[in-house]
């Protein structure tokens, strides 16, 4: 199917204007360079009051640029921003813009040691004789967390507080400023499936408020739940904005990719019962999950599913090396698994994509080639010198194996999109030749053409008789298992076979299905 491109700049003739749906917000023919290298070639947006937008495209399509020209954070080389129909305030005037416009990251940007009243008011609390007045700064922030209805205490430690509260925060201190635009960078990406509902509930009742959002996700299911309209970047180009309702889920992928989506074809044949053990576990017990039993076979995908509190993290990070459980044992491929040792578990034939890329994963600061290797490092060289050349030969291959496009094995990390990033940690858990590879939530904050890549390599090797544990919140990483265990309250309560439906799944996620 081929999604025609629609005229986003169009508007009712009739007046009132704002009465009639007149966009609070406009970017019209957006272009940004950097040097020779165009981000943004004809960026457009129309986002009208009150709705929930979201703006989709892979890695690289153009959405952080034109997110940084929407909130004045980059003034664009061609085009023009309105807010209500009037130009945006000149870049230097900060107040103007937060008056208009803010964006809640992915990262949060509060300040984790000073109180939730303190980061709503920073630079700006109430004075009395030229001191910070404590009460009226408290008083101040409860009333604004109430108007708001965010349900957190103003003297509260920000640090202390969940990731979804700190969103809140943020959120209204956004609107204590005067905006009623806010933009949500992957606020979904840290968050279980509970806090991920009670988010959009209260996005649902901002709305109602007259707070309109731009939604900027990778997970494209929440784009059908949360959100009326939708705009798609490719290759950083306007493709279409549309209803939400009117465009399936295989027409928006293919805008985002420019490809037809693919049926999936049938359920892959179990691994025979018979085949060889790569891990196997007893009565694993530890602060997170309690009596574990499970094997992980030759050629076998396993999935652990459960909502954040269900220790299926803990779990997998225990086969890894990062935890020590209470009681039991595990064993790869017959020989006892060292457990609190990290560099045991690699010696034991384990590798691990962590659940965080930036503070577990990559090492910004260092080399592609720098980051693949450095697990391997004795197998590249003798007493303790390391063979620049055999080190650049498997960086090379490892970039190749796993299509991360970049310039070679010199070019740092964090010149990467978050997809390619995430290739060249799976990368560095594959240079090791693992017998069990364990991987944790490995396609988060990805876009569609990494995701597919990424799980391609989970089925690649696989198919090489790796054993693979995979821990995911997404249903779409999870139908690649072999096996799905569901884990509630850090126990083991349901297996489910390949084929399993969405419903049944969640069920068990949610303990639902037992009352």
């Amino acid at each position: 199917m081929t999604v025609p491109p629609q005229d986003p700049a169009a508007e009712p003739a009739a007046e009132p204007a704002a009465a009639q749906g007149r966009p609070l917000t406009e970017a019209h023919g957006i272009v940004k360079r950097y040097g020779p290298v165009t981000a943004l070639r004809d960026g457009r947006l129309t986002v009208l009051p009150g709705e929930s937008h979201a703006l989709v495209g892979r890695n690289g399509a153009g959405k952080s640029t034109l997110v940084s020209v929407l909130t004045g954070l980059q003034a664009a080389d061609e085009g023009t921003v309105l807010f209500d129909g009037e130009p945006a305030p000149p870049l230097g005037d900060r107040d103007a813009w937060r008056r208009r416009v803010a964006c809640v990251y992915q990262k949060p940007t509060v300040v984790p040691e000073l109180t939730v009243a303190e980061n709503l008011f920073i630079n700006r609390q109430p004075l009395r004789r030229g001191l910070i007045s404590w009460r009226g700064l408290y008083e101040q922030a409860a009333e604004l967390l109430d108007t708001w209805a965010v349900r957190v205490d103003p003297r509260a430690r920000t640090a202390d507080l969940s990731v979804e509260s700190r969103q809140m925060v943020e959120i209204a201190r956004a609107l204590s400023f005067g905006a009623r635009f806010i933009i949500l960078d992957e606020p979904t990406a840290q968050l279980d499936k509970r806090e991920i509902e009670r988010l959009f509930a209260r996005m649902r009742e901002l709305q109602r408020s007259g707070v309109t959002f731009l939604y900027i996700s990778h997970h494209l299911q929440e784009v059908y739940e949360v959100c009326q309209t939708v705009t798609v970047l490719r290759d950083a180009r306007w493709i279409t904005t549309a209803p939400v309702a009117d465009l399936s889920r295989s027409a928006l992928v293919e805008a985002m990719t420019g490809e037809a989506v693919l049926a999936r074809g049938d359920v892959r044949p179990a691994p025979a019962a018979d085949a060889p053990e790569r891990l196997s576990a007893r009565g694993l017990s530890g602060p997170a999950y309690a009596d574990i039993d499970l094997t992980v076979r030759h050629g076998e995908v396993v999935g652990l599913a459960g909502s954040s509190g269900s220790g299926k993290v803990e779990l997998a990070e225990t086969f890894a090396g990062l935890h020590t459980p209470d009681s039991g044992s595990a064993e790869v491929e017959g020989v006892p698994l060292r457990f609190g040792d990290v560099s045991a578990a690699l010696r034991a034939g384990v590798g691990c994509v962590p659940r965080d890329r930036d503070e577990q994963g990559a090492v910004p600061g260092m080399s592609i080639g720098d980051n693949t290797t450095m697990t391997v490092l004795g197998r590249l060289g003798r007493w303790g010198f390391v063979g620049q050349k055999r080190k650049r030969a498997l960086a090379n291959e490892l970039i190749e194996r796993l299509d991360v496009h970049a310039q070679g094995p010199e070019q740092p990390v964090s010149d990467l999109s978050g997809g390619n990033a995430q290739k060249v940690v799976m990368a560095r858990a594959m240079a090791s030749d693992p017998r069990l590879l364990v991987l944790i939530n490995p396609t988060a904050g990805v876009d569609v053409k990494s995701k597919e890549s990424l799980l391609a390599r989970v089925d690649t090797t696989r198919d090489s008789g790796v054993g693979v544990l995979l821990v995911s919140d997404e249903l779409d990483d999870l139908r690649h298992c072999d096996r799905v265990l569901v884990l509630f309250h850090g126990r083991i309560v349901t297996e489910y076979a390949a084929g399993w439906s969405d419903n049944e799944l969640i069920s068990s996620i949610e303990g639902v299905d037992r009352g």
